[in-house]
């Protein structure tokens, strides 16, 4: 079976850079062992699950502010919030990908499977 290739554009500065999703996946697993090791933490199976679950609770606490449906003095500017739940999407996202790769799973051909190639 042929791997689909996705690409990721990234935007750095004014510079966009084009990566694989695999190369992607790679540079956040070493990013996550960094974090690791920086801070005395083993990034095992237990680690990466708790942790997606601490990250979607911080999602959802941004989307709650977002939507105006908190404690009035948790509200932001529109493009404050906005920020916010970009930045929590991205640690969810992120420590999904932890997940897949200590699972060994191929988050590539699993996306294309379950997303794109399904049936309908």
């Amino acid at each position: 079976m042929k791997k689909a290739k996705f690409k990721v554009k990234l935007l750095r500065e004014t510079k966009i850079i084009f990566m694989d999703f695999k190369e992607l996946q790679d540079k956040i697993f070493k990013n996550a062992i960094e974090y690791g090791k920086k801070y005395n933490i083993a990034i095992d199976e237990d680690f990466a699950l708790l942790k997606l679950y601490e990250e979607m609770g911080e999602l959802s606490q941004a989307v709650l502010v977002h939507r105006k449906k908190s404690r009035p003095e948790k509200h932001k500017p529109e493009e404050v919030s906005k920020e916010e739940l970009a930045k929590e999407l991205a640690d969810v996202l992120g420590v999904a990908i932890v997940n897949a790769k200590l699972l060994g799973i191929d988050l590539e051909d699993a996306l294309k499977r379950k997303w794109i190639d399904r049936e309908k």
